[in-house]
């Protein structure tokens, strides 16, 4: 019986995508992708042996100016292989209303942003993207988005670095500190 359980368990999470198929490892954050704001996939794959700052953002809230700080930690770090990816989500008090093409003219007109940004994803509830549903599977419901500008921290592995709150601006030491200790050694 316990293992009918089980197996029930791990056919539902398959079917919702929170586990890999045809694999024996364990996930990875290089095992989702996102779709690129300017269209086209946009794997985390491909930032494999760089760190990965994933934050979901909004273009109309109290936390939007938090994009220049992101913006300088991409300038800053980038060349020891930081990776900014902007993910846009309305999800919270409908503050990202606008289209692929608002949200990029937004972010490059007001904060010159020109890191990576994916489209528009839900970040909570059952049509979150997969990212943040493992997100939720490694860490727990606790740890998902409760508003915008949450930030996530890949290490060049893959693996979960870190987790930062809204409130923890781009250039709050704590993060720093995270970044600097999982970049990769400068040659």
């Amino acid at each position: 019986m316990r293992l009918a359980r089980i197996g029930f368990a791990l056919l539902a999470l398959l079917a919702a995508g929170i586990l890999p198929t045809g694999r024996a490892e364990a996930m990875s954050a290089h095992d989702f992708t996102f779709r690129a704001i300017e269209g086209g996939d946009l794997p985390l794959g491909g930032f494999r042996g760089k760190a990965v700052l994933v934050v979901n953002t909004a273009s109309q809230c109290g936390f939007t100016p938090q994009y220049a700080g992101l913006q300088e930690l991409w300038r800053r770090y980038r060349e020891r292989g930081l990776v900014v990816l902007g993910v846009p989500s309305n999800d919270f008090g409908g503050q990202e209303p606008g289209s692929a093409a608002e949200i990029k003219e937004f972010c490059e007109v007001n904060f010159d942003v020109d890191f990576p940004l994916t489209e528009k994803q839900r970040v909570i509830g059952a049509d979150a993207h997969p990212f943040y549903r493992w997100i939720a599977s490694e860490l727990g419901e606790g740890q998902l988005p409760r508003w915008n500008f949450h930030k996530y921290l890949v290490a060049p592995d893959g693996s979960l670095a870190g987790t930062f709150p809204t409130r923890v601006r781009p250039d709050a030491p704590e993060l720093i500190r995270a970044i600097e200790e999982i970049l990769p050694a400068v040659r």
